[in-house]
């Protein structure tokens, strides 16, 4: 019943975490301090620092499922623990660099454009997706749910792992199009 009852309490911050960060990160996206008459420089270079750790995440997602293959639950844990920490890194540099930069434009022509733009548009919808499962997944394991916690992890890690890995394509394909 306890394990329940931990499930049951933390399903409320769930769905409002799971809500709450896709729109603050939508409405902040959209404020341009700069825009705003705020003097504040551009972090420009914020977008090689913040694909790098969507690319130390998916590093830490395939060490995690190895370790937990290997039957070493510690480790395990704390790479979890580390990869949503980066995720967390990750969401706050992104929404700081837009708050002061411009978006920029892609470049690309013909059927590159098409792929970018594909990409993109799923990274961005199941960066959306991976919200609601990393948290249950992860509740599922503090409250020690593992038969359950495993079922959703199967479905968690790819997602997770598709936008990390798509996270560092989106930047490399557009990084020529920054404005230097």
């Amino acid at each position: 019943m306890e394990k329940q009852n931990l499930e049951t309490k933390y399903n409320k911050w769930i769905v409002v975490l799971s809500v709450a960060i896709p729109l603050v990160v939508a409405l902040l996206f959209g404020v341009n301090l700069r825009k705003m008459g705020y003097d504040v420089e551009p972090l420009s270079f914020l977008p090689p620092i913040y694909a790098t750790i969507n690319g130390i995440t998916a590093i830490l997602l395939l060490l995690a499922v190895n370790a937990i293959k290997n039957g070493k639950v510690k480790l395990h844990e704390n790479l979890m623990k580390t990869a949503i920490g980066c995720s967390v890194a990750f969401l706050g540099m992104y929404v700081a660099y837009h708050m002061t930069s411009d978006s920029t434009k892609f470049g690309g022509e013909g059927i590159i454009k098409y792929i970018y733009y594909f990409i993109l548009v799923t990274h961005i919808v199941l960066s959306i997706v991976i919200i609601p499962l990393v948290l249950i997944t992860y509740v599922r394991a503090l409250a020690k749910v593992f038969d359950k916690h495993k079922k959703i992890a199967k479905i968690t890690y790819p997602i997770w792992l598709y936008v990390a890995v798509t996270g560092v394509v989106v930047y490399l394909m557009i990084a020529p199009y920054y404005a230097h």
